[in-house]
């Protein structure tokens, strides 16, 4: 008889909780219909948008333009460097045959010669081919000018290992410097710096560090 007892009451607590379950869930369903029929009632009256036919485009679309490839090769266009550019003309017709842009006294190659310049980078070309030469050399200038230098030495050698002993990078140097818009001058390096294997180069002050 107790196990009867226990059974009806768990029957009657299952029911009743049933009961709750759908009680909460009417009570559900009304608070959505209420809230369906307040937005109708602000809304009003929707009607749908007609269909639009959309005119065909009467001209097929222009290729995109590669704008910063451009700008890119432009860039590599005014840094090339060229070797038929003839240099002779340019150059002071002294024994170092040093090089002051138009504008710049003969007195900054002087102290370019005595070493009054702090050098504060150097490139060695040695063993460098002549084109390796002309781009690492580029590059070199591009670099310094960015980080601010003003005094940097390059090393091109005296050529005593070049065919019949000719100082083929030497003159390239010479040539390839006078073209770089960023050069304001260079002349021979000092005996310890480098003699006649070497060169002291002035750059123009980059507008980073003139503003």
């Amino acid at each position: 008889m107790a196990e009867l007892g226990a059974l009806r009451q768990a029957l009657q607590a299952a029911e009743r909780e049933a009961a709750a379950a759908a009680a909460r869930a009417e009570a559900e369903l009304a608070r959505l219909r209420r809230e369906r029929d307040l937005f109708a009632i602000s809304v009003g009256a929707v009607v749908p948008l007609r269909p639009v036919t959309r005119a065909p485009a009467s001209r097929a679309r222009p290729h995109p333009v590669p704008r910063q490839r451009e700008r890119d090769e432009a860039a590599v266009l005014a840094e090339s460097i060229s070797d038929e550019f003839d240099v002779e003309s340019l150059l002071d017709t002294d024994e170092a045959l040093s090089f002051r842009r138009r504008g710049v006294g003969p007195e900054v190659v002087r102290k370019l010669r005595r070493g009054v310049w702090a050098i504060q980078a150097q490139l060695d070309l040695h063993g460098a081919r002549r084109d390796e030469a002309r781009e690492q050399l580029a590059a070199f200038l591009r670099d310094a000018v960015r980080a601010g230098l003003r005094c940097v030495r390059v090393v091109h050698g005296k050529g005593n290992g070049s065919p019949g002993r000719e100082p083929v990078l030497k003159g390239k140097v010479r040539s390839w410097l006078v073209q770089k818009n960023e050069v304001i001058a260079f002349a021979q390096a000092r005996a310890q710096d480098g003699g006649h294997g070497a060169l002291i180069v002035l750059l123009r002050p980059s507008k980073a560090a003139t503003s």
